[in-house]
């Protein structure tokens, strides 16, 4: 068999052709286009890391502003419960004052009251202990309860007792004014003069004296000079008496208070 090589060669010709042009026209579009797909998804995977690492960095971020918050959150609890529980103290605090004002200013407005139920109790017991004096005195004795008192003053000054007479009388010469004489009533010139007699004799010098009523005694009499005092009133026989009127509150409470223990 004899070969046709000049169709032969145009065959070769004709493959080559076709070969060119499906390189020309298929191959390199198709090459073309798998590179640019695959650059595409290089760059569709570098963006996704890309976004991943970002993710990453804002999970990283909110993680630790969520534990910010909760710190800030438990401070912030924290401090209200201390200033929740210094609220709390301090209104206790008010509370337990307020209750001891309240507790002193009644205590207070009881001795008040007591003090002023004692000074009229005293003042009643004096005006009948000195009503039931005078008319024992003036049907007795047939003098005064005044008089009465000017001679027992009269008889305790010279029994003084050697101290008390020396202090007295350096008092008395180192005073440059009148001795002052108090006394709860009117004295009479007669009994005005028996006391100067007595002082004069008593601290042997003459001493000037001054008279002054002072019904503040509670019908008594006083001597007083540069501080020093020499004084007898009725006060010192009501003292016991007011000593038990004051304890009448207390001994009345007692019970009460036993009542109140038991129950």
């Amino acid at each position: 068999m004899l070969i046709d090589w000049f169709t032969v060669a145009a065959q070769v010709v004709n493959f080559l052709i076709l070969v060119w042009l499906l390189k020309r026209f298929l191959y390199r579009p198709i090459l073309n286009a798998i590179d640019a797909r695959e650059q595409r998804i290089a760059a569709a995977l570098t963006d996704a890391e890309a976004k991943k690492i970002e993710a990453e960095q804002e999970r990283t971020t909110f993680s630790q502003k969520n534990q910010s918050l909760d710190q800030a959150r438990a401070a912030l609890m924290s401090q209200a419960t201390a200033e929740a529980n210094t609220e709390r103290l301090r209104l206790l605090d008010e509370a337990r004052q307020e209750s001891t004002n309240l507790r002193a200013r009644l205590q207070e407005s009881l001795n008040i009251e007591q003090h002023s139920l004692n000074e009229a109790l005293a003042r009643r017991v004096l005006d009948e202990v000195l009503a039931i004096a005078r008319k024992a005195l003036g049907d007795l004795a047939e003098t005064t309860l005044e008089e009465r008192m000017v001679e027992v003053f009269l008889r305790r000054l010279p029994a003084l007792d050697r101290q008390a007479k020396e202090t007295l009388a350096k008092a008395l010469k180192t005073q440059s004014d009148p001795a002052l004489v108090r006394s709860a009533f009117a004295l009479s010139n007669e009994q005005c003069r028996a006391i100067q007699t007595a002082v004069n004799e008593t601290f042997s010098a003459e001493i000037p004296l001054r008279f002054e009523i002072a019904p503040a005694l509670i019908s008594g009499i006083e001597l007083a000079t540069n501080g020093q005092k020499l004084a007898w009133s009725i006060a010192d026989y009501l003292g016991s008496l007011e000593n038990a009127i004051n304890d009448l509150p207390k001994t009345q409470s007692e019970p009460e208070t036993r009542q109140g223990a038991d129950a």
